[in-house]
């Protein structure tokens, strides 16, 4: 785009969910299925921190070679189907903290590029719209030089660990283990600290195997509901069926797909399966998960056929509107509210309310498409950046960007529902200079978030945020011309005079009417109409 403006990225239909997870509660547990499943947990769990522990000693040198010693130590002491399992479980949680590792490195040489930046010029010197400016005092460019040390030698310590290959992974989370130094602030006693502790650290899943029995030939689940699972080796004795297995007393049942899940066991397909024990609440949960094949996503103009629905994200709700093929705005404005305080349960809980009823207004008005930001607060969260806005950049952190993409996308291919990401540049600022204030009447009072979701739904379609500036009254005819506000730049005849059509100038009669009365002659010579020609001799002709 023109005028300094930063190049915007077209839209595009994002794709669907490439696996499926869904949970339910192990019921009806007796004492004793409680107590194998807390030691095989236990017993798997410690074989999986030596895992961990060799894999992270390996580091970058890893090889199949090194692979296939580890799995060949662990067969005796659990089974080749759960060493399988641990050592991929391993190499899944390594290269997460890989990642992580290389995303604090990208983040720690932002925050020193942005305050090498404000320390080279003079205090008080204002900052653009691209760039900060310089600091207030004296005692502020003071600290901030000293935090830049800081940070040059914390980065220095952890370039030098990403390039020897080392990773900080706490099996049972970092918070947890924290939270160990603080048990009154977390009102937990140090025993109900170390239980918590324990299962956070027990390994209990298996990955699944097409063609064997149900899908899963460690922890299996059949049609009915009946959970089985394979022993270690050193547990057998605790089996009470055949083949060292163990059966569990009580049934489950999948509320949620569960048809799907049914379908995929019969057919003896790959199923994934974890167990995992809520000590605050008491608790055993299962949880199946699988793949699902690739498939071929909607083409875009296929997708906006029925009009589109424009979202907009906000810290407290999300602001939708409906728009046409045109990309005109239809009906009124829709907010869906949640609230994104208190624990993470509570927070997803409210998030899949909201688009819970988002979906579903959408499915009402017959619409096959959501568009949606394509957010990203990677390089917004800084405290170099923003300063000290420290309200804002809570803010930016609060706003769950990556989870309300992956839930929004989940849910909107199980109802058949298209989800088009937009480039975010501008939407806000456009949506309220062109779309606020002429959307605003009397009985409707639209905000700045209904704004920028109108501006959204457009960019989606391909149309333009930005509309002309309404010329004069008198010129809105034909004095200057008809001016089109939805014609193209390059649209022949935008600015040009509208065509002449026959008939009567005024502004009773249409021009293109016809006449139903003769008119009237005039009283004047000039006015007489005549059908001859009038014609004067030169000269005056006399005897």
């Amino acid at each position: 785009m023109d005028g300094g403006l930063r190049k915007l990225a077209a839209p595009s239909v994002v794709p669907g969910p490439s696996g499926v997870a869904i949970r339910t509660r192990l019921g009806q547990l007796t004492a004793a299925d409680a107590e194998v499943l807390r030691r095989v947990g236990a017993h798997l769990g410690a074989l999986a921190c030596r895992d961990l522990k060799a894999r992270c000693h390996d580091g970058p040198g890893h090889d199949v070679k090194t692979w296939a010693v580890r799995k060949r130590e662990l067969t005796p002491l659990s089974s080749a189907r759960w060493a399988g399992s641990i050592t991929r479980a391993t190499h899944e949680q390594w290269a997460l903290a890989r990642r992580g590792a290389l995303a604090h490195l990208q983040s720690l040489e932002a925050g020193i590029r942005t305050l090498r930046h404000r320390l080279s010029l003079p205090l008080g010197q204002k900052g653009g719209k691209r760039a900060p400016g310089g600091y207030r005092s004296r005692r502020e460019w003071h600290a901030k030089s000293r935090r830049l040390q800081v940070l040059e030698d914390r980065l220095a310590r952890e370039r030098a660990a990403w390039e020897a290959g080392r990773v900080r992974v706490v099996r049972g989370g970092k918070r947890l283990a924290r939270t160990r130094h603080q048990l009154p602030a977390a009102r937990l006693t140090q025993a109900q600290w170390r239980e918590r502790w324990e299962a956070a650290r027990w390994f209990l899943q298996a990955d699944g195997e097409s063609g064997k029995r149900y899908g899963n030939e460690t922890i299996r689940i059949s049609p009915d509901g009946e959970v089985s699972l394979r022993l270690p080796a050193p547990l057998s004795n605790l089996a009470n069926a055949p083949h060292g297995r163990y059966v569990l007393t009580g049934r489950i049942r999948f509320a949620h797909r569960g048809q799907e899940w049914a379908d995929r066991v019969e057919a003896n397909r790959a199923v994934a399966y974890r167990i995992h024990h809520d000590v605050a609440r008491g608790r055993w949960y299962v949880t199946a998960s699988w793949q699902k094949p690739v498939t071929r996503t909607v083409p875009l103009a296929a997708a906006l056929a029925d009009g589109v629905i424009g979202v907009d994200m906000n810290a407290d709700h999300l602001a939708a509107w409906r728009l046409d093929v045109h990309g005109n705005p239809i009906g009124n404005p829709r907010r869906f509210c949640y609230d994104l305080s208190g624990t993470a349960g509570h927070r997803d809980a409210q998030l899949r309310h909201a688009l819970t009823r988002l979906l579903n207004w959408a499915r009402a008005c017959g619409v096959r498409a959501i568009a949606v930001e394509d957010l990203d607060f990677t390089a917004e969260k800084t405290r170099e950046k923003h300063g000290g806005r420290k309200r804002f950049r809570q803010l930016i952190a609060g706003l769950p960007t990556g989870r309300l993409r992956a839930r929004l996308v989940s849910m909107a291919d199980a109802m058949g529902i298209t989800v088009v990401a937009v480039d975010p540049a501008y939407t806000s600022k456009w949506g309220a200079q062109h779309w606020q204030k002429p959307l605003t009447s009397t009985t409707r009072k639209t905000t700045r978030h209904d704004a920028a979701a109108v501006a959204i739904g457009r960019r989606a379609q391909g149309y333009p945020i930005r509309r002309r500036t309404t010329p004069p009254r008198t010129h809105r005819s034909d004095g200057c011309g008809h001016r089109t506000v939805q014609a193209a730049p390059d649209a022949p005849g935008r600015e040009g005079p509208r065509r002449r059509l026959p008939g009567p100038r005024t502004r009773s009669v249409p021009p293109d009417a016809e006449r139903t009365r003769a008119t009237r002659t005039p009283t004047t010579v000039r006015g007489v109409r005549s059908e001859r020609e009038w014609v004067q001799d030169s000269l005056l002709l006399t005897d």
